[in-house]
């Protein structure tokens, strides 16, 4: 479970932003939906992020991909024998906020706090020109626990609980690289430590991102050949008026730079006649359904989170609102998926599709720092929050709340 996530002096985030999953209470909306922990804590199925071109959307969600891929690439290079390839939706790089004198000199701070079976992890990271700063790990049990130090490293000093510090004498924690993370060099050598083992495999299996901008995807496509994903995906696609009732895999020799070339094919029905069309001839928004249902199917039968940058590009509108479905009706959500993503289509910014803490928004003020907040959090001139029966969308395209969709000024154009 994603709970929070917080950054700042990344990119645009010169401040700190930070992200809730957590359910805001007293909020009486789409209740049902909510996914409740063994401690009754509530959580948010969906989060949407708006704002306009440029604002920080994106940058949110890379913040949240370069802490990812800073733990686990050097854990992928050690155990699987090649890094993590970097994603070419998100950005992996850490880079400060570089519009004033000082921010490009300190460091850049990472936080997130998510939950296994059983725990609650917080994660804190801190880095300055790629090396870490300073690190820290704490866990409590969910149910009538608080949190208790695993490790915590300090400009080159460790501190580990016990059973860690076995792992490491003096002259192998100096050693460790000044970039590498504690977490990820604990991983690599004690992957079997109960703790240690827990927080990687929710790194490793329970956050997803999305890539849609792979130019490789459909070669790479996580399509499985048979099995209940291929019946459930199959399913979907006619659901969703593909008109695709089935589809097929053909794997061909690939060239010296690929082990092997993988060809889609898609089964059309017309007048009791079957065709079969190569998945290129589709159109954008079908070959981005292809790529995005085993990852959504993946994250509801596993109970993971998912995020995706610009999840609406190349969807219709009804098509959103059917994913946004999935994860917010508890029949069929019932492991506990979230899904987090950025978007520009107000026309699915309403009361019907979200909760008002479900809804946020990123934008830049006059120094280009990015904003971060909740609609939820959101007071207008006369002080009072957004009522849940508000028209939104409508609300938002007049800039009410803040992150201005329109441009600051308009181009005069000049015969």
């Amino acid at each position: 479970m994603l709970c929070q996530f917080t950054a700042k002096n990344y990119r645009s985030l010169k401040d700190e932003a930070t992200l809730s999953m957590l359910a805001v209470e007293g909020l009486s909306e789409h209740r049902e939906s909510l996914i409740q922990d063994t401690d009754q804590t509530l959580f948010l199925p969906i989060t949407a992020i708006y704002g306009p071109n440029g604002g920080g959307k994106s940058t949110v969600l890379d913040a949240l991909y370069s802490l990812c891929f800073k733990v686990m690439n050097p854990i992928a290079a050690a155990i699987e024998g090649t890094g993590k390839r970097p994603s070419d939706s998100f950005s992996y790089k850490i880079i400060p906020y570089v519009l004033d004198d000082t921010s490009p000199k300190e460091p850049t701070e990472f936080s997130l706090v998510f939950r296994t079976v059983g725990y609650e992890y917080e994660y804190n990271l801190s880095v300055l020109n790629d090396a870490i700063v300073s690190e820290s790990l704490y866990h409590k049990k969910i149910l009538n626990g608080r949190y208790t130090r695993v490790f915590t490293r300090e400009n080159g000093k460790f501190s580990l609980v016990q059973s860690l510090g076995r792992l490491l004498n003096k002259e192998e924690r100096m050693t460790i690289s000044p970039s590498l993370p504690l977490l990820s060099y604990l991983g690599i050598i004690n992957s079997q430590h109960a703790v240690i083992h827990d927080v990687i495999s929710w790194f490793k299996g329970k956050i997803n991102f999305l890539d849609y901008k792979d130019s490789f995807r459909e070669h790479f496509m996580h399509l499985p050949e048979d099995g209940w994903m291929k019946e459930t995906i199959r399913d979907f696609l006619y659901a969703m008026g593909t008109d695709i009732r089935d589809y097929r895999l053909e794997k061909m020799e690939g060239n010296s730079s690929e082990q092997f070339h993988v060809k889609i094919f898609t089964k059309h029905v017309v007048h009791e006649k079957e065709y079969w069309l190569e998945l290129h001839q589709e159109s954008s928004g079908t070959i981005k359904i292809f790529n995005s249902l085993p990852h959504i199917i993946g994250a509801l039968k596993n109970g993971g989170a998912l995020i995706v940058d610009e999840l609406d590009a190349k969807l219709h509108p009804a098509l959103l609102q059917y994913v946004l479905r999935l994860f917010s009706d508890r029949n069929i959500n019932t492991h506990g998926a979230q899904i987090l993503f950025t978007s520009q289509d107000v026309m699915t910014m309403t009361s019907e599709n979200f909760r008002r803490d479900e809804i946020w928004f990123v934008a830049k003020n006059v120094d280009e720092e990015s904003q971060l907040y909740a609609l939820s959090d959101f007071r207008g001139e006369n002080g009072e929050k957004t009522r849940k029966d508000a028209a939104f969308s409508k609300q938002y395209m007049e800039g009410r709340y803040g992150a201005d969709p329109f441009f600051k000024k308009m181009i005069e154009w000049r015969n």
